[in-house]
């Protein structure tokens, strides 16, 4: 099997996962099925997530690359929904607790790269932007979200510092209909030097595109389902690409692990109001020099990995 993309950390998530015979791990972003295929190919069995309905249709109409899609029982099951949902979805198999869950968050390559997705603007395509191919379109938001809007979205999700005058350049220029047509309109309203090494367009796009998935959101509701359904000792890996999403997993963690909880000198001891459910937090891993060579889109890659305690889910000790 040869994917149109390069797992970021491939080797690392495994060794945080430890996937093998008798293990069951959930594979939250499937994409091109890069990182599935490490963990079948090591023996164990998997449950792939992608809200994309080409990147399932894609694998089932590719049967000789997933001959575990045919074993029985399957080896391989296909889910083309939310991550968000893994607990409604492992529920409706009769599942309640697996071994392992990775996520890699955040646009895949292959919706990169093809330019009627309308994700990039290295190529002109519609402003789309849309993962799951459904609800409003990037081309939707910036023709008729008020200014204000525009701007808070841009500054929250892409830290843009000129928000304002962004929103109001683009504002301007509606209606827009192409990826070309926007990324103009950011340039020249921030000014663009042909040749700096950052397009301004970079940040924007970013932004829209998360606020039209709801990406930050369902990061979110899927950490929170991690303490539903791993196992004790069961592991949790995370790879991350820009520092929002990096910022609400290391929260969760250090939450989750009670490493967040502040005390005083000042103030009494308190016991802690839950047990910690995960431990064993490990240091943020970041790309070596030699994978960012391999695959240039590895260098803003972060991974994250925790394994789940006995504790009960905090939702539930609450």
């Amino acid at each position: 099997m040869n994917p149109p993309h390069i797992p970021v950390l491939i080797d690392e998530v495994c060794a945080a996962l430890q996937p093998g015979p008798d293990r069951l791990i959930i594979d939250a972003t499937f994409g091109a099925g890069g990182y599935t295929r490490r963990f079948l190919d090591a023996g164990a069995s998997v449950h792939a997530f992608d809200r994309d309905p080409a990147a399932i249709a894609a694998a089932r109409a590719d049967p000789a690359s997933w001959p575990e899609l045919a074993s029985v029982p399957p080896r391989l099951v296909l889910h083309p929904r939310r991550f968000s949902e893994m607990i409604e979805a492992m529920a409706e198999q009769g599942i309640a607790r697996v071994d392992g869950i990775a996520m890699d968050v955040g646009v895949s390559s292959m919706q990169l790269d093809q330019a009627e997705r309308g994700f990039a603007f290295a190529a002109e395509g519609p402003l789309d932007m849309r993962m799951a191919q459904e609800g409003p379109s990037a081309a939707d938001f910036v023709n008729t979200a008020p200014e204000a809007d525009i701007a808070d979205v841009l500054f929250r999700y892409g830290e843009e510092r000129q928000s304002r005058r962004l929103a109001r350049a683009i504002v301007a220029a509606r209606p827009l209909s192409t990826t070309t047509e926007l990324a103009q309109v950011v340039r020249k309203a921030l000014g663009h030097r042909p040749g700096a090494p950052k397009d301004p367009a970079t940040r924007s796009f970013q932004a829209i595109r998360i606020h039209v998935n709801g990406e930050l959101d369902e990061l979110e509701a899927a950490l929170a389902a991690t303490e539903r359904l791993l196992a004790a000792g069961g592991k949790l890996a995370v790879v991350s690409f820009h520092s929002l999403e990096d910022r609400i997993v290391k929260r969760f963690l250090r939450e989750a692990s009670g490493a967040g909880r502040t005390t005083s000198r000042h103030m009494p001891e308190t016991a802690p109001a839950f047990a910690a459910t995960f431990a064993q937090v490990a240091k943020a891993v970041r790309p070596s020099s030699a994978e960012v060579a391999r695959n240039p889109r590895a260098r803003s890659a972060t991974l994250r990995s925790a394994t789940r305690t006995q504790a009960p889910p905090r939702s539930i000790a609450a």
